[in-house]
């Protein structure tokens, strides 16, 4: 069941250090180019990482939340052309939180590392600096980096009754009942 995945879903910043399989990495592929988009507009590109060397250099992208990417076997780069709609930062999240969940499904871990309106340094953010690593063309605005591998640390699910219940309103905000 699908609640079963989302339970089982957790950030996962340590890695073993085995490949993904090919296989994996085509399916996961498949997935985020399924990922819905409003409209169909489909603003999402992806860049599919696996080298080591560069998967390093991505990990220095800024100065905190990304280190962990250096020992990463795999990671998804979810970019957008920020002109085909206004809504290209939904469109890449509802892409990248898709990549999350098959990862799950596939026995991956993974984790999220926020590259948008975060700084690479005093002179340049991290997005530009993402951007010239991997030779993004002009318009392609990078929304995160999700890092997977096989888990090298093992996250129980949260359990049900540690969930923030008292966010929900029910009908009107503030009601709880």
């Amino acid at each position: 069941m699908f609640i079963d995945l989302v339970r089982k879903r957790r950030s996962i910043r340590k890695y073993r250090q085995q490949p993904v399989e090919q296989e994996k990495i085509d399916l996961l592929i498949e997935t985020a180019l399924r990922a819905c988009s409003s409209r169909g507009v489909q603003p999402w590109e992806f860049i599919v990482i696996t080298d080591p060397q560069t998967m390093a250099r991505l990990a220095a992208a800024k100065p905190h939340g990304s280190a962990f990417l250096k020992d990463a076997p795999l990671a998804f780069v979810v970019c957008a052309d920020s002109a085909k709609t206004d809504v290209w930062v939904e469109d890449a999240s509802i892409a990248a939180v898709f990549l999350h969940l098959a990862a799950t499904d596939l026995g991956l871990g993974s984790c999220w590392s926020q590259i948008r309106l975060r700084d690479h340094d005093a002179q340049q953010s991290a997005g530009a600096y993402v951007a010239d690593l991997l030779g993004l063309r002009q318009g392609l605005e990078v929304e995160a980096i999700i890092a997977m591998g096989y888990p090298a640390e093992d996250k129980r699910p949260h359990p049900a009754d540690a969930l923030p219940y008292v966010k929900i309103s029910r009908e009107r905000y503030g009601r709880r009942a």
